[in-house]
């Protein structure tokens, strides 16, 4: 079920793609996608069918540390529902990254925020703008779209400086700390890119740590 889900969000982004780029070129790109290399494997190149034992072993850890039976169910079903989310966004943009390739009017891809809240990573990624040979970095379940943007030229990294100050007041209050004449460089100094092992690039903060593919010994 979770990869009839990873195909359909790749094959109907796939489509969005088509059709945005056809209004813009008046042409339809000469796009040929490849399910296999966006869904599954190719997600986190682990299998699936590991990937998703990992909520039942939330369970049962849960209930060897003597946690009640409801809520380590509750922490197995909290993991399973990350899972979910997190391999649906990253089939979404791995066939952006895929298909925007094959169309060269569009240059660089940005963050769209989605829902009534998000959480202040996704607000900051979405004054950047990525180019989109890059894969968007994305959080364990974050439900940003990402939204292809044709442009004459370069805009720089930030694209929205208004809303970069608003949440670096923001985090000042939150943490305390903070540089007023500072701009995006040292912001990352509190929100930074992590290389998480499997899924990619993904958003934290400053201090955390991430398994990286050099510690995991994948076999060949």
């Amino acid at each position: 079920m979770i990869l009839a889900g990873e195909r359909q969000i790749a094959t109907l982004t796939a489509s969005y793609l088509e059709q945005l780029y056809r209004e813009i070129d008046g042409r339809s790109p000469r796009v040929t996608l490849d399910l296999d290399t966006v869904t599954g494997r190719a997600l986190r190149d682990v299998d699936p069918a590991k990937v998703y034992t990992r909520p039942f072993k939330q369970v049962w850890t849960a209930l060897s540390e003597e946690a009640a039976f409801d809520d380590a169910l509750g922490q197995g079903e909290h993991r399973l529902e990350t899972l979910i989310k997190t391999d649906l966004q990253l089939a979404r943009t791995h066939t952006v990254r895929e298909v925007s390739a094959g169309m060269p009017r569009f240059k660089y891809t940005v963050r769209e925020l989605q829902g009534e809240y998000d959480c202040a990573l996704c607000i900051v990624a979405s004054t950047q703008r990525y180019m989109k040979e890059n894969l968007a970095p994305i959080h364990p379940g974050c439900d940003c779209l990402v939204k292809t943007v044709t442009a004459d030229y370069d805009p720089g990294q930030i694209i929205d400086e208004e809303k970069l100050q608003q949440i670096h007041d923001a985090v000042e209050a939150a943490l305390g700390q903070s540089d007023r004449s500072a701009r995006a460089v040292d912001y990352r100094k509190i929100l930074v890119t992590n290389d998480h092992g499997e899924i990619g690039p993904i958003l934290g903060f400053a201090g955390q740590h991430f398994t990286s593919r050099t510690d995991i010994n994948i076999p060949t």
